[in-house]
């Protein structure tokens, strides 16, 4: 297991490199005009449909300025094989019709590779639409396996798997001796997925499972679905889903009494669900998360561009959205082309391109080789990093 330390100072030096590459193959001039992303002329368009609206619209920009952020670092070496970058944003709302509507949008608008991908109920059905139109999908959040599932040639994941967070999941519990374990999830493609996985590993041994509640997402008071989960007297709960309903859970259980530990899953990891729950009641609240900037050692300067640039702290999925471009540039430089197939099958040979979660080589399902999940906690009223055990 590579340090991150070192792992980020690799990160630095090959994305010089990798920044090199670009300008070699780029133009010295501006943002060329005319033509479209499938032609040889005009910028290559990427687009993201992110959640900038509805209940995880905290999210959305966090991704759109990491996407933007290496646009504009690539542009500024010339660009990809002669061409700018430009990015497209519609909003998804995390909700399938909406981001249906915004894919087509998209796919309209001629772009050559998708970014973007939030929650995973409201990314599955934008898949066929993206496939159909020859559209490669770099996913840097949602992470459900029923992403996957599917074998689609253009779906490649940014973000580690929902086997990979169960497995770290219940490695935690383990570790910190866990007895019975409550699961709760909101019924969505990407809180079942993980709620099921982790249900499965409970399955073989300790910690046992002592139950399991579905919750409907929206609601104002989950008081129900948490006695339910009390009366299994667990000593560890599990939240699948996102930072709306799990503040509210988090302040409830402690409300009824609850003393054991909780643990929440990457979707919420914000500090809307620390608000939501109240300080006390979220300290010490357990999260698996991939990595975000500020748990990584040595991100300072990326930090601090980010800030430079937007005015603001950089979030959740602010750099798996950073690695998204990226990779999509390092894709078509190697392709050459714009040509979805081509672009694919350049994806499918990338072999050490570094991410912020280490080198990257794709597995034949199109996920990440490892999915560098992290521990973190609440601890004075922001998530920091607990331990740095991946899977």
């Amino acid at each position: 297991m590579t340090h991150p330390a070192r792992r980020y100072r690799r990160f630095a030096a090959l994305a010089g490199l990798a920044s090199a590459a670009l300008l070699a193959s780029g133009c010295s001039g501006g943002l060329l005009s005319g033509g479209d992303s499938s032609s040889g002329s005009g910028p290559i368009k990427l687009g993201m449909v992110a959640p900038m609206s509805g209940s995880s619209a905290a999210i959305g920009p966090y991704m759109r300025n990491g996407a933007q952020l290496a646009i504009d670092e690539i542009n500024d070496k010339g660009g990809v094989n002669g061409r700018q970058l430009a990015l497209k944003v519609e909003d998804g709302a995390c909700d399938p019709k909406t981001a249906t509507a915004a894919a087509n949008k998209l796919v309209t608008d001629d772009i050559a590779v998708s970014v973007g991908g939030y929650c995973s109920g409201a990314t599955l059905p934008t898949l066929p639409l993206f496939n159909k139109a020859d559209v490669p999908m770099l996913i840097p959040a949602a992470n459900s396996n029923d992403l996957v599932d599917q074998h689609l040639p253009n779906v490649f994941l940014i973000n580690g798997t929902g086997t990979q967070q169960a497995d770290t999941a219940v490695a935690w519990m383990k570790k910190v001796g866990a007895k019975r374990v409550s699961l709760m999830d909101d019924n969505t493609s990407y809180s079942k997925n993980i709620a099921d996985l982790t249900a499965q590993l409970l399955s073989q041994g300790t910690p046992a499972l002592a139950g399991r509640q579905s919750v409907t997402p929206g609601e104002s008071d989950y008081s129900a679905n948490v006695n339910a989960v009390v009366s299994q007297h667990p000593d560890f709960v599990y939240w699948t889903g996102y930072y709306q309903e799990g503040g509210l859970i988090i302040r409830q259980l402690r409300q009824a009494g609850y003393t054991g530990d909780i643990m929440v899953a990457d979707g919420s990891v914000d500090q809307k669900l620390i608000d939501i729950a109240g300080g006390s009641n979220a300290d010490g609240v357990f999260a698996t998360m991939t990595q975000t900037p500020q748990t990584i050692p040595g991100a300072e300067k990326w930090i601090s561009d980010y800030k430079a640039k937007f005015g603001s702290e950089p979030g959740p999925y602010s750099t798996q959205a950073y690695d998204a471009v990226r990779v999509a540039a390092e894709a078509i430089k190697n392709a050459g082309s714009t040509n979805g197939a081509k672009v694919e099958k350049a994806l499918e040979g990338i072999d050490g391109f570094q991410l912020f979660s280490g080198p990257l080589k794709f597995t034949p399902d199109h996920t990440l080789s490892e999915g560098g999940f992290q521990i973190l906690v609440v601890d004075g009223g922001k998530f920091t990093l607990k331990d740095a055990m991946t899977q």
